[in-house]
């Protein structure tokens, strides 16, 4: 963390659209990282007063993990601090061990995301009325503040979340997955177009190691690839034609200095998309 703030404010002025911290109350060894160490919404509120125009993500808070009511609070907080900025990207937890830690049962997870989510969707309302087994009941006589800038913040599913495709669609307001065949996204849109009138981005993450040779040939790595700007710009070509609207690029283990890396991309990278997306704020 030593030079993040340094980076998060270049990728800001580069014209990077989003950033994305992770929930990781545990170091837990097999995992082999402990995320950015700093708790994500003390951080991103942090960051909030750092930035300017970058969306704040946070990818994902492991509901079960949390009482909702401190996640719609910190996210709210968030939220106002950034003037709508934030993104918040739930999902039901895989790191085994932090469960017993914290009293929790980890076969029970999919319930308890299914419960956490629909409180912090109606704690965003006006004195709210909800019935839930394991958070408590809000019976319409106290209020959440702050409420979110907009009528809601953006919750997107990551994974399936321990809940089926067709429970996320009709749900979440988008879905952040490890790569998907173009099948799988062609199912999600099917069931968002059944659901909803609007739209909802399908996501995912990228590893790259980046190389100074602009047409080096990609070699596959973890969850990834090594690979050279031309052939890594025809690859996201390709991710927008299959539906991918988003791709998370995660640089833990490219070889470039980070610095060089980023701006290099901002330069021959960004460009490409730019048109893209005008033409969906026009839309």
């Amino acid at each position: 963390m030593q030079h993040h703030l340094k980076r998060v404010q270049l990728i800001d002025r580069l014209g990077f659209k989003a950033l994305w911290l992770r929930d990781v109350p545990f170091n837990v060894p097999n995992f082999g990282d402990a995320g950015q160490t700093f708790d994500p919404f003390t951080y991103l509120g942090y960051l909030a007063g750092q930035t300017t125009n970058i969306a704040l993500g946070v990818a994902s808070i492991a509901l079960p993990l949390h009482h909702p009511v401190h996640v719609a609070k910190s996210a709210a907080t968030v939220d106002q601090l950034s003037n709508g900025r934030l993104i918040l990207e739930v999902a039901s937890g895989d790191r085994y061990e932090e469960y017993p830690a914290m009293g929790i049962d980890y076969e029970h997870r999919g319930e308890l995301f299914r419960e956490a989510f629909t409180y912090i969707r109606k704690a965003q309302e006006s004195f709210p009325i909800l019935e839930s087994n394991h958070y408590g009941n809000l019976k319409g006589n106290i209020d959440m503040l702050p409420k979110p800038t907009a009528h809601k913040i953006p919750l997107l599913i990551t994974g399936s979340s321990r809940q089926t495709l067709e429970w996320n669609a009709e749900n979440g307001d988008g879905w952040m997955s490890y790569p998907q065949d173009v099948n799988v996204i062609s199912q999600w849109r099917n069931l968002v177009a059944k659901n909803k009138s609007y739209n909802k981005p399908f996501m995912q993450p990228l590893y790259v190691d980046l190389q100074q040779d602009d047409d080096f040939k990609p070699l596959p790595i973890h969850l990834g690839l090594r690979i050279g700007v031309n052939y890594l710009i025809d690859y996201l070509r390709r991710l927008e034609d299959i539906g991918v609207n988003h791709v998370a690029l995660n640089l833990r283990f490219n070889s470039m200095d980070i610095d060089r890396t980023l701006e290099y991309l901002a330069e021959k990278t960004l460009p490409h998309f730019q048109k893209t997306l005008i033409e969906q704020k026009v839309s």
